[in-house]
This record gives structure tokens, C-alpha cells and sequence, in this order.
């Protein structure tokens, strides 16, 4: 019997006479966002900007340009666009290899890549966060995490308040990336180190629907 087993045995052992449910209910009736309606939009915009992510609000008309200049303005030649990317998007890129991820790229090809193009399935206003969960236009975890550049497309009607307001909009059980600004951490001497576990850019294109 391998260790592993010996200690779920125990548990189990432990747990045998134990009621089947003995969850109490919880009480969520604390405060559940910190900032008003209205103020949803720019406070998304404010703290996205204040973790050093690159903003700009659109309409969905000029989604397909914005996306296009961002990608020339970054001198991009490669990019990578997950499946479920909507056509639309990419129409006015011209000059850029878009690459699919179908079968999958090896992280060598991720790693060559210039960027990643991605939507996203929710934002947090008070958190300045974005949340992707696998779905279409968003890809798998890899895309947004091995190549330095992530352009990432959020819908107005997708950004929420706060958090608690966000996860009763998300599957638990799906992946969830939770990106706040480019991928950071800070050094023994509390400098700043960008691009240490993703992206060291983050580019944002929120679309006012």
C-alpha cells in the first residue's frame, strides 16, 4: 500500500460515522459591491491603467481597426488567435501571420510568436481584473501566458463591480486565468520585474456595446 493510499484510508476511516451534510448555510448578506453602477466602466478603466495595462475604449465599429493598429503599432509579424475568435476582429489586419491554435502550438511556436489576441469571459471593476475561462476566443492557458504580448478584447457587458458579483457569472469548473495588469513581481529590494511568468505587455481594448 503506497503512502498515499495509507492517509486516504485514515481519513476516510476518520470521516465514517460523520454526517452525510453538516454544511451550515452561509450567511451572504454582507455587501456585495463598493462602488455604483455608473461608475462600473471608468473604475475598470482606471485600475486596469493602474496596473500598467495599455487602455483603450472603442466602439464595436472600430473594434477590427483598433485591433489592427494595436498589432502594427507593437511591429507584430506573428500572432496567435485561439479558436472562437470572431472574424470580424482580425478583418483589418493585413501584413501579420495569424496562427491558430488547432492542433495545438508547440511552446517553442508560442514562444516565437509576437502576441496573442484573446476575448475574455468577464472583468472585475473594483479589482481591475480580467478573468478568461477557456472559451471561445480566449484558447487555452498557454496562449496568454508564453508569448509577451496579450491584446485582449473586453465587452462592456461583460465587466462587473466586484468580485462576488463576477463569480456568479463564472463556471467553477472550467480554467480560469485571472490576469491583474501584466504578469509582475517584485524583486528582494521591492523593485518592479515585468514579464516573469507571462506577458510583460497587456493591451486592452474595452468595447462600449
Amino acid at each position: 500500500m503506497t503512502s498515499r493510499a495509507t492517509v486516504l484510508g485514515r481519513i476516510r476511516a476518520a470521516l465514517a460515522d460523520a454526517p452525510a451534510d453538516t454544511a451550515a448555510p452561509l450567511d451572504r448578506t454582507y455587501r456585495r459591491r463598493h462602488t455604483d453602477a455608473d461608475n462600473t466602466l471608468p473604475l475598470l478603466v482606471e485600475n486596469l491603467r493602474d496596473y500598467r495595462a495599455i487602455v483603450h475604449e472603442v466602439t464595436p465599429d472600430q473594434l477590427p481597426s483598433a485591433i489592427a493598429d494595436a498589432l502594427r503599432r507593437r511591429g507584430c509579424t506573428r500572432v496567435v488567435v485561439p479558436a472562437g475568435t470572431p472574424e470580424t476582429w482580425t478583418a483589418d489586419v493585413s501584413g501579420i501571420e495569424l496562427l491558430g491554435d488547432t492542433p495545438p502550438l508547440t511552446v517553442d511556436q508560442l514562444a516565437a510568436a509576437d502576441g496573442t489576441i484573446t476575448g475574455s469571459a468577464v472583468a472585475i471593476a473594483e479589482t481591475g481584473t480580467i478573468v478568461l475561462d477557456a472559451g471561445p476566443a480566449q484558447g487555452r492557458r498557454a496562449l496568454t501566458l508564453v508569448p509577451d504580448y496579450h491584446l485582449c478584447v473586453v465587452h462592456a457587458a461583460d465587466v462587473h463591480a466586484s468580485v462576488p458579483d463576477a463569480l456568479g457569472h463564472l463556471d467553477p469548473t472550467r480554467p480560469l486565468t485571472w490576469i491583474s495588469g501584466p504578469s509582475a513581481t517584485s524583486d528582494i529590494e521591492l523593485n518592479r520585474v515585468e514579464g516573469v511568468h507571462g506577458p510583460r505587455t497587456l493591451e486592452v481594448l474595452v468595447v462600449r456595446d
